[in-house]
């Protein structure tokens, strides 16, 4: 089976001509450090240590360890994802269970973009495109926002 068959079984909202890949596979970084904006880590609050987590945030699986991870970052909490001149906004999805799974960053276009664990950076329309029946990261339960850094 090719990638893109697994990436759109794994994700039945995502079909193809919905989104685009971005960035070869890597297992150098996932979803929460892309997010983040860090390509050089794999984010996980695992009680080893085996990865990194920021400092300041307890390493535990839950909604407010993510918040106070991302909190180091420059995230604070926000309302909603609806785009924000001048702030670049990230999703954290949780499954059924309130276990937070995934994050997502909005690019200044408005869309999307996820790391999809150890495949691809893809870029996405909308949040809604990760969720629903059949998606491993249930769905989007807080957004954050800090202000867009700027590109040279």
């Amino acid at each position: 089976m090719r990638l893109t068959e697994d990436r759109e079984i794994a994700f039945p909202n995502l079909t193809t001509g919905t989104y685009r890949v971005t960035s070869a596979a890597s297992s150098v970084y996932n979803c929460l450090a892309w997010a983040a904006g860090e390509t050089e880590a794999w984010w996980w609050p695992d009680a080893g240590g085996d990865y990194y987590w920021p400092s300041d945030a307890p390493r535990e699986e839950t909604i407010e360890a993510f918040v106070q991870a991302y909190r180091s970052a420059g995230y604070t909490p926000c309302p909603d994802a609806k785009p924000e001149p001048g702030m670049e906004k990230a999703a954290i999805y949780a499954d059924a269970t309130g276990n937070p799974t995934h994050a997502a960053k909005q690019l200044e276009s408005g869309a999307w973009t996820s790391k999809l664990g150890n495949w691809e950076d893809i870029e996405h329309a909308s949040l809604s495109q990760l969720q629903g029946p059949g998606s491993p990261y249930g769905t989007v339960v807080q957004v954050l926002k800090r202000p867009r850094r700027v590109s040279r």
